[in-house]
């Protein structure tokens, strides 16, 4: 059985995977780590992939088998397991097909997200910590590893910004789609008069890009300050100039880290950031001919949102660009992403088809 899209061969997947294994395990091939990023996240790629088929082959087994039960019994229970074991089926299903659009060259990295408060004054801190909140759920629930790199807190509610990296199967190709404004509307726990407020904040998602692709950034073209890093008080304030500041003076690119006690470790951390952010600008400079959906973004306020979250009057989560909605804000806000990222991976391969089509 072969996953629909045509695009996977189980047979040269595993044969890879022994390649690959079989280069690991070399003397000396663990000498320089940092060369073997590129192997590794191919590696992790194809045994997500085998796993991903294995399970689709073992739910059409399942109903199957069910299928013959139930054509010999009839009963309820037997019945309920065929139900059972094809909605299984269609999950799977699902997956296989979200997986077939993951084909892009930075999917399989892992993912720079940063978040940043928008129009809103407070609502829009405590909105943008909400978004946190929602990005480490939906991470956990994958079992997806998550590093905080920055955090600026606001000073009455929520945060000023917010800087993580997200590490696992796919994750930029899963989260790349989530860049842009999104809106909030509820009743704000900030107005003692209860009136309803809208808030925004932006997301931004980069590839955490291997360290083997060359990204020309030359000494003099940056600023680096350092400075003590601030955090809510008390023991995690730090005494010490450990934060750092690094501005690309070309494009007016300002990355901070201030999350190690380390200036090293964070100078290395804010670089990693400049990085990616550039090789981000770099890839839209080169797609200049398609409408650039967000490196142009609007402000981050009324008209330029990609979602609207409604906590009041009513409850719905919308996605302005695929349409998709869910009426269980809690649970979205919660971490169940996986729809509307489902969605909006299937909008871009649509727009892509149409493009290549015109």
């Amino acid at each position: 059985m072969k996953p629909s899209g045509g695009g996977f061969d189980s047979a040269d997947s595993r044969e890879r995977l022994k390649e690959i294994e079989a280069q690991l395990s070399k003397p000396g091939a663990w000498d320089k780590p940092e060369l073997l990023t590129p192997v590794l996240r191919e590696k992790s790629a194809l045994e997500f992939r085998l796993a991903m088929y294995e399970a689709l082959s073992q739910a059409k087994t399942d109903v199957d088998d069910w299928l013959v039960l139930a054509q010999d019994d009839q009963g309820q229970d037997a019945l309920e397991a065929l139900s059972e074991n094809l909605a299984a089926l269609q999950k799977r299903l699902d997956e296989t097909e979200l997986a077939t659009l993951l084909n892009g060259p930075d999917d399989n990295s892992a993912a720079i997200l940063e978040i940043h408060p928008g129009a809103g004054g407070v609502d829009a801190q405590d909105w943008a910590e909400m978004l946190l909140r929602m990005y480490l759920r939906w991470a956990e629930a994958r079992g997806f590893q998550v590093d905080e790199l920055d955090r600026l807190y606001g000073e009455e509610a929520g945060i000023k910004s917010v800087t993580l990296q997200i590490s696992g199967p796919y994750a930029y190709g899963l989260l790349k789609g989530e860049a842009g404004i999104h809106r909030l509307i509820r009743i704000s726990p900030f107005d003692a008069s209860g009136r309803r407020h809208t808030a925004f904040a932006s997301v931004d998602v980069y590839p955490d890009i291997d360290t083997n692709i060359e990204i020309d950034i030359k000494e003099e073209d940056l600023r680096i300050d350092v400075f003590r890093a601030s955090g809510p008080g008390g023991q995690h304030v730090n005494r010490t100039n450990s934060a750092v500041r690094i501005t690309h003076l070309p494009t007016n690119i300002v990355v901070q880290c201030q999350n190690e006690k380390s200036q090293l470790k964070n100078k290395t951390f804010a670089m990693k950031i400049l990085k990616a952010r550039l090789y981000e600008r770099e890839l839209k400079e080169l797609e200049a001919s398609k409408k650039a959906d967000y490196a142009s973004k609007d402000a981050i306020a009324f008209g330029s949102q990609i979602r609207t979250y409604t906590l009041q009057p009513y409850r719905l989560v919308k996605d302005h660009r695929t349409s998709f909605e869910d009426s269980s804000v809690d649970a979205v806000l919660d971490g169940r992403l996986d729809e509307f990222l489902r969605a909006t991976l299937l909008h871009a391969h649509g727009e892509k088809r149409a493009s290549h089509g015109a």
